[in-house]
């Protein structure tokens, strides 16, 4: 630990009284809708391929059309934010995606549902990209963990709640009328957005100059030199490592878990439904926990390389251990639901801080760099879904979970090894190797 480390304040800037408030609230809900958008398929998924006829391998396919085109334009999505600012890029965003949806709702076999979910993944691969690149505008260097685990606390909760909204909207008037709702409320958000939000903190109505000294320099919130590609994948690639290890186990639980309850324990809707809410409030808490934990390191004198690391190998190695009774034929219901739940529990540490390294970075190219590091989560929601659905049908449950243990394993030691380093433009020269939190402690 360095001196000028061991000089960091003991407790975060406050979001009480001040406009980011706001904004960060506004994140939340963004975050709830775009994961109630995206899974709620996966609790309407039984009735959708009941109706359409399709194999497990086919609506593995069907998931995996999301991620497809949101794993490859992760990278442009951030740049999108950067260039047209995440005022303008997420109301056009989330317009999209609520077409997207209302598609879906709309379609009539594998092709049309096939093609809604492309647009889906389409539109909100520029979605947590341009969100991020809104915080580190307005958000406080020390607080990056703390924000980044609240909005994604939300997005868990958005999973938690799709099951029971998903099974209401069946109990109503069919699997149909949840991606009509959904449509709704993701326009509704955008006009919200465009109406409220502000690209310049400078230019927020009510704004005072103690929240602006608080902020980020102005030359990071207000400056976009050319993205250095060298340095920014050096320090980016192994952290999209690590976010693919996670993205697997991840989509494993937002895709699978209904019908694996389901399969398993002969469960009806209502009460897969139930279980299936239960597991994901698990991962609202490991948010939250996650981001606070590795801010609370940095507070207290950590860097924030090793704030970060330690919290994503504690998060890694649980899930990995928790999941373990779940390759073993014959578990009782209670016993697969509490290992689900804990297993999402970790799991969920680690995601604040794989969106927070990003920030801490690259501050300049926030957008560029979390789009870069989430495009490990969008190749293994191409690559998950599909081999999921393909083992389940030819081998059962044990193999895909056992995979699953193996690929956190992997993601663990990685986290453990890399050292992300923070990369600044500084009147035209390129600055690489002082460890984040080093660099902050000393303003």
């Amino acid at each position: 630990m360095t001196t000028a480390a061991a000089a960091a304040p003991a407790t975060g800037t406050p979001f009480r009284g001040r406009i980011r408030g706001r904004v960060l609230l506004l994140l939340c809900c963004m975050y709830a809708i775009s994961y109630i958008d995206r899974t709620n398929i996966s609790t309407a998924l039984p009735h959708i391929t009941d109706e359409f006829g399709l194999s497990d391998t086919d609506a593995g396919f069907v998931i995996s059309a999301f991620a497809l085109p949101y794993a490859l334009l992760q990278v442009f999505g951030g740049t999108i934010s950067e260039r047209f600012g995440p005022r303008r890029a997420l109301f056009v965003i989330t317009v999209v995606w609520g077409v997207a949806t209302l598609w879906t709702g709309l379609s009539t076999g594998f092709w049309t549902l096939f093609a809604a979910r492309l647009l889906l993944g389409l539109s909100e691969a520029a979605a947590f990209p341009s969100a991020t690149q809104a915080m580190s505008r307005w958000i406080p260097r020390d607080r990056n963990g703390f924000a980044q685990g609240i909005v994604h606390s939300a997005a868990r909760l958005g999973n938690a709640l799709a099951p029971l909204l998903v099974a209401y909207c069946i109990a109503i008037s069919g699997w149909r009328l949840a991606f009509f709702a959904t449509a709704v409320l993701s326009v509704t958000w955008g006009i919200v957005w465009f109406v409220l939000f502000r690209d310049r903190p400078e230019d927020a109505r009510g704004i005072t100059k103690v929240e602006l000294a608080e902020l980020p320099p102005v030359a990071t919130r207000a400056t976009r030199p050319p993205v250095p590609w060298r340095a920014l994948a050096k320090q980016i690639l192994p952290v999209s490592f690590v976010d693919f290890g996670y993205g697997w186990t991840l989509w494993v639980f937002l895709t699978w878990i209904p019908t694996f309850l389901s399969d398993q324990y002969d469960l009806e809707i209502s009460a897969f439904a139930w279980f299936t809410t239960a597991v994901l409030l698990a991962g609202v808490v490991g948010d939250t926990v996650g981001g606070l934990l590795s801010d609370r390191i940095i507070h207290r004198g950590g860097d924030a390389r090793h704030a970060r690391r330690l919290v994503l190998v504690i998060g890694l190695g649980g899930s990995l251990v928790c999941l373990l009774p779940l390759v073993v034929v014959g578990q009782s219901l209670t016993v697969a639901t509490v290992s689900l739940a804990l297993s999402f529990f970790f799991l969920e540490l680690c995601n604040a801080n794989l969106w927070a390294i990003p920030m801490d970075v690259a501050p300049q190219w926030s957008g560029t760099a979390s789009g870069f590091m989430n495009t490990g989560f969008g190749v293994a929601g191409v690559v998950s879904p599909i081999v999921f659905g393909f083992l389940i049908d030819r081998t059962g449950w044990q193999l895909p979970f056992g995979i699953s243990c193996a690929l956190l394993a992997g993601a663990a030691v990685v986290a453990w090894v890399m050292k992300p380093q923070r990369i600044t433009v500084t009147d035209g020269v390129l600055e690489v190797g002082v460890p984040a939190a080093e660099r902050d402690a000393t303003r």
